[in-house]
């Protein structure tokens, strides 16, 4: 099965929430190379103004391809994830993800489109705390290979 154009423009319910804590914060930026202490002391980041430790700039990733996984397993939409490869991730951050935080997901599927004999998907994921404040916009593209 090909994958669905028709999801392009289809927005699904906000899912989560996910937790986040410094503990997983911590983690993530030793696994990234990440020696700012922002990332892994809260002494640190209320002494640079942030409310407790911050996420690195990727960690959102971790959250919006759960949120993917919403769409990427729709049977309905027609991806064979044994074929998909990434091709792109962005992020537009609008305040850090921090520790305490609860954080909710919205994906939207912006595009289905062929090229070269694979299918490109772009998904957005805006990322906001449960209370509404935006966190990050996440836009990435996976390509799902096309037949041998």
């Amino acid at each position: 099965m090909a994958v669905n154009a028709d999801f392009a423009g289809r927005s699904y319910p906000p899912s989560g929430p996910y937790a986040v804590d410094a503990a997983t914060l911590a983690a993530f930026a030793a696994a990234v190379g990440s020696q700012d202490p922002v990332h892994t002391s809260s002494e640190a980041a209320q002494a640079a103004g942030y409310r407790d430790v911050i996420a690195p700039p990727t960690f959102a990733v971790t959250i919006a391809q759960q949120c993917d996984a919403v769409f990427v397993q729709d049977p309905e939409a027609g991806i064979d994830y044994t074929r998909v490869v990434h091709g792109e991730q962005r992020f537009i951050h609008h305040r850090p993800i921090t520790a305490g935080d609860s954080v909710v997901g919205t994906l939207t599927v912006d595009s289905v489109r062929e090229a070269g004999g694979h299918a490109m998907v772009t998904t957005r994921t805006e990322l906001a705390t449960e209370a509404g404040e935006a966190l990050c916009t996440s836009t990435s593209t996976i390509v799902i290979r096309g037949g041998e």
